[in-house]
């Protein structure tokens, strides 16, 4: 540790205002913005998910309760027990219970007090609290160490952190855009052959080339441990079949729904619309397996190409088009009005190869980019490590 530094209390740094306990039955549609633990996001306050609440239902003084621009906030229970937030919004808000508001006093910087916050404040705070305590009390946040320089130094901590910072998001910036460009660039390439009109191609219906049908209908009763899995839309990740989380049922099941190689699954109906429409092709089980009733299995000759064809934004619009702009599901009636260029066989087959190959080549570059913004999350904690040990390179040092 740094000479002139010193190592203190949360509480002897800064006040700690916790929420105010209100009502959720009493939450209106307009009046004053309720903070709550879901808005605070990316070391943010966003305000997609906001409730309100009237004063005058309650009897209190609720200004010690207001996060105003540039205010300071913590998750104090939940899946986001420790997350940190900004309000850099023009909305105040009134805290609720379970998110609490850090008040720094004269001697810490708010910007120092968020940096160090935001370094390993889950980590430390759990532990702090008790590894099995999901919870957060004011008093083990007025309880948490920190290390406080003289403010000379804070300030230029801040100062070599904020253009580090900078650096570091312009460069994951760049990283992603150039992932996001790897991306639009392959589907370019799907769309471009499933719009394909060149002669010797024929404009097909899916229900003249395919079959397809929906899964078994099970109760919880069902559910066992020994029976056959279940394939779900929990199974279907990044365009592949994931065994990390199944079901299984002892139940009879009809010879039609088990599911064979070569099959596509497709997620036919969900509560998220953003899994509807999902598939993954089903190749090589190791088990006999079939699916629920709200997944659907495509069964053609052409399913090599069809598997391309349902991740091809020329599907995607035909689905969402019409009166179906936002869907929750797909029926086979649906399926039934989707139309596609069909090439001759051989020119099927090498269309397959190229977007394989071209799919291959695709999740390198993701691969490179991923590293690359890991790695920069990776540098970010090394310098606040460093910073919070006193290992910068500080030239105003205070006498």
């Amino acid at each position: 540790m740094r000479k002139g530094w010193e190592i203190k209390s949360l509480g002897d740094v800064c006040e700690f205002q916790n929420g105010f306990a209100f009502k959720s039955n009493k939450y209106k549609d307009t009046g004053l913005p309720v903070l709550r633990i879901t808005n605070i996001q990316n070391e943010n306050l966003e305000t997609k998910k906001i409730v309100f609440f009237d004063p005058s239902d309650y009897k209190e003084n609720f200004d010690k309760y207001k996060v105003e621009y540039g205010d300071l906030v913590v998750a104090m229970s939940g899946a986001t027990t420790g997350k940190i937030g900004v309000n850099q919004t023009d909305t105040v808000f009134y805290l609720n219970q379970r998110v609490g508001k850090f008040i720094p006093r004269k001697n810490i910087l708010k910007t120092y007090l968020f940096y160090f916050l935001s370094t390993n404040v889950e980590e430390s705070l759990r532990i702090s609290a008790g590894a099995a305590q999901p919870n957060l009390s004011t008093e083990q946040i007025k309880n948490f160490k920190i290390p406080i320089p003289p403010i000379s130094e804070q300030q230029e901590i801040v100062s070599i952190l904020d253009d580090a910072f900078e650096s570091i998001e312009r460069a994951k910036s760049n990283a992603e855009q150039n992932l996001k460009n790897a991306k639009e660039l392959f589907n370019v390439y799907l769309h471009k052959y499933f719009t394909n009109k060149e002669d010797g191609w024929e404009e097909k219906s899916l229900k003249e080339v395919a079959e397809y049908f929906n899964g078994l209908t099970y109760s919880p009763k069902n559910v066992s441990n020994e029976g056959m899995i279940v394939l779900r839309s929990s199974n279907i990740q990044d365009g592949k079949l994931d065994f990390k989380d199944i079901v299984r049922v002892e139940i009879k099941v009809k010879e039609k729904i088990i599911v064979r190689d070569g099959d596509i699954l497709m997620c036919s109906r969900n509560g998220s619309q953003s899994l509807v429409g999902k598939t993954a092709a089903i190749n090589n089980l190791s088990e006999v397996m079939t699916f629920g009733t709200f997944m659907m299995i495509i069964r053609s000759e052409y399913n090599p190409y069809l598997a391309w064809f349902f991740k091809s934004t020329a599907f995607k619009n035909q689905i969402s088009s019409g009166e179906n702009p936002m869907i929750n599901q797909i029926t086979r009636y649906m399926l039934d009005e989707i139309s596609l260029s069909f090439p001759p066989v051989k020119i099927q087959n090498e269309i397959v190869s190229q977007l394989d190959s071209l799919s291959d080549e695709i999740k390198k570059i993701e691969s490179i980019y991923q590293q690359k913004l890991n790695d920069l999350e990776e540098l970010k904690k090394s310098i606040l490590q460093k910073a919070f040990n006193g290992e910068l390179k500080i030239s105003k040092i205070s006498a």
